[in-house]
């Protein structure tokens, strides 16, 4: 016979296999709790990397351009995370990073939207948001750190242990019961959060339901009454912003209506005035011809203030449409140029033209009507010397090129003098019109879809660059673009 092996005592099998029914469940909650805290460190890095590029998305959009910069940098510092502000081909705008990456990465991170990136801070998720208009070819990407181990893992190992030494069945299943509550209440209001923020979203949002009275419900309450705040003061802009439109359309609409009524009698006025100049009724005195010419000239500046009230009303109210058509650029320019030589002649001033012809399917009385705005700008306001008028083409765009030897222009005033009813220079020069000119040539060629750059300095004269498409837009008629001194960069580097 064969010797009978040697058998196990029943007794300590019941507790040994406890025990390592009991271990194999602690390794398994521990790999799975270290798995869903590395899978919510990651959503939480990923939304805080979206909320973060979506909110100082929003703020940048709101920011003047030389403080863009510092808003960059105070956010990286306060959050913990790296931001890049891209322009559409990759080029960095502003670098918020420890280290910014090469130009194939930023490319893909423009690509991507979102996803995982590894950076200067380590392993990180990252989201792009679109400044959106006016600043369409702005993006901002904020890259926030994803630990590869959860700083919770510690934690849970020593708990999973601990409960497994105690009462492994029964404190595991009581913790993963009160841990789901928690999250289930948690992910319940992130999703709600998640909701309102969308862009389709209503501003105002709803109330989360307060599910629980432990902190999650607190949290929730609070973050009700925040949206209590928004939704009123949202009520109260929409109510301001309705009275300040509603203004607008009267203000548009009196100065239009007394527009008309002033160009009637006006016209009258500058009829008889030609008449009698024109001597079919008997000759006039020296004294009588110059009195009537001071008439005739000042009725024709009275009546080009108020053409540029109607243009800004027709504007403003979308009545402006543009009539395209294919009209060589350097032709117009050179009607303007020999208008404005007989105004120069009583000045040591040269108003000379350069280009040779360039086609453009535009408007020809809107464009003949810009160019002749800057020229007659640069001529009353320089005392001698030279105004140049250069045309040329660049790719699919024409630039008009205006630059004169006069005062310049104060950088704190190159602003200013785009907006309506606002001048630059002395007392005396500003009375000479009502500052609409250059407002109305910023919106007559961003109707065009192009754009207006100004250089100038102190005593050194200025440069005005607009830079129109040959081809024809699908600008909608009196809408409005952004515009900076600079211009579009983005436009700029299409058109070289």
């Amino acid at each position: 016979m064969r010797p009978r092996r040697p058998r196990l005592p029943f007794l300590p099998i019941a507790p040994t296999t406890v025990a390592i029914l009991g271990v194999a469940a602690a390794v398994a909650i521990t790999i799975l709790g270290v798995f869903h805290l590395k899978e919510h460190s990651d959503s939480d890095a990923a939304l805080r990397a979206r909320l973060l590029a979506t909110t100082l998305a929003e703020r940048l959009r709101a920011t003047s351009l030389e403080d863009r910069g510092a808003v960059v940098e105070r956010a990286a510092g306060r959050s913990g995370a790296e931001l890049l502000l891209l322009r559409q081909d990759g080029r960095v705008e502003i670098d918020g990073t420890l280290e910014a990456p090469e130009p194939e990465r930023r490319l893909q991170f423009l690509v991507a939207g979102s996803g995982g990136a590894n950076t200067a801070l380590g392993r990180t998720r990252f989201h792009v948001a679109p400044l959106g208009a006016p600043l369409e070819h702005l993006s901002l990407v904020a890259f926030v750190h994803a630990p590869e181990t959860p700083p919770a893992t510690t934690k849970l190992l020593v708990l999973v242990a601990a409960l497994t030494t105690l009462l492994v069945g029964i404190a595991a299943l009581f913790a993963l019961g009160f841990t789901r509550d928690v999250n289930s209440d948690v992910t319940f209001v992130r999703e709600r959060i998640v909701e309102m923020a969308r862009e389709d979203a209503s501003p105002a949002g709803k109330p989360v339901p307060v599910r629980s009275m432990d902190q999650v419900g607190l949290l929730t309450a609070g973050f009700n009454v925040l949206v209590e705040r928004f939704t009123a003061a949202e009520r109260a802009y929409r109510q301001d912003l309705a009275g300040a439109l509603a203004y607008d359309r009267d203000r548009s609409a009196f100065l239009g209506a007394l527009s008309h009524e002033l160009r009637t009698p006006l016209n009258a006025i500058l009829g008889f005035s030609d008449v009698l100049l024109s001597e079919v009724d008997g000759p006039l005195s020296d004294e009588a011809r110059e009195n009537l010419t001071v008439v005739r000239t000042s009725g024709d500046h009275l009546r080009s203030l108020i053409n540029d009230i109607l243009d800004l009303s027709a504007l403003e109210s979308g009545e402006l449409t543009l009539e395209q058509q294919e009209v060589d650029i350097c032709q117009i320019a050179g009607e303007v140029v020999r208008e404005e030589q007989v105004n120069a002649a009583g000045k040591p001033l040269e108003v000379v033209l350069e280009g040779s012809e360039v086609m453009a399917s535009v408007d020809p009385r809107r464009v003949r009507q810009i160019i002749g705005n800057l020229v007659s700008n640069a001529v009353k306001f320089t005392a001698e010397g030279e105004v140049s008028v250069a045309v040329e083409r660049r790719g699919r765009f024409v630039a008009i090129v205006v630059t004169d030897t006069g005062p310049g222009i104060a950088p704190q005033e190159q602003a200013a003098i785009f907006e309506e009813y606002q001048q630059a220079g002395d007392a005396t020069t500003r009375r000479a019109g009502t500052g609409l000119g250059l407002a109305i040539t910023r919106r007559l060629v961003q109707m065009h879809g192009g754009f207006i750059e100004l250089e100038s300095e102190v005593g050194r004269g200025a440069r005005f660059t607009i830079v129109l498409p040959t081809e024809p837009t699908d600008t909608e008629p009196g809408q409005k673009k952004p515009i900076s001194r600079r211009g579009d960069a983005l436009a700029t580097h299409e058109a070289r």
